[in-house]
């Protein structure tokens, strides 16, 4: 079953395809992150990747709640979940700029930086859409 299945099942009603494609992005980039950080740990030079592993691991958090947040349909707060979005898009930029540091030498993480740069750019089209 998809998000979208789900939430169009709702008493409340559903989200919206952009909502939805930003709950798909911050799980998504949350698994990625995840992974990336995961990968760097296996790599020789795993002592200079570890604030790519930090930041990777911090974005997947942010992106794991966000993701959370943004799919309760009931009662939502619009501040909490603006305040989220806004929270996910800068962890997800500063991730995205870590990881483009290493997409040269470590191809996990120029994928992790363009999942990222997906997110980010969700967050921010809920953000507007949400004005």
């Amino acid at each position: 079953m998809s998000i979208q299945e789900m939430l169009h099942t709702h008493p409340r009603g559903g989200a919206d395809e952009t909502l939805l494609r930003c709950i798909e992005e911050c799980f998504r980039c949350a698994q990625i992150c995840t992974s990336c950080a995961d990968a760097c740990l296996g790599e020789e030079s795993v002592a200079e990747l570890v604030p790519c592993i930090r930041t990777d691991l911090d974005c997947a958090d942010v992106c794991v709640a966000t993701g959370r947040i943004a799919t309760r349909r009931t009662e939502t707060d619009a501040a909490l979940l603006r305040a989220m979005l806004q929270a996910c898009a800068d962890a997800c930029g500063r991730c995205a700029e870590e990881c483009e540091r290493h997409a040269h030498h470590h191809d996990h993480c120029r994928v992790c930086a363009e999942a990222c740069r997906r997110c980010e750019q969700a967050c921010q089209d809920v953000l507007s859409a949400l004005v």
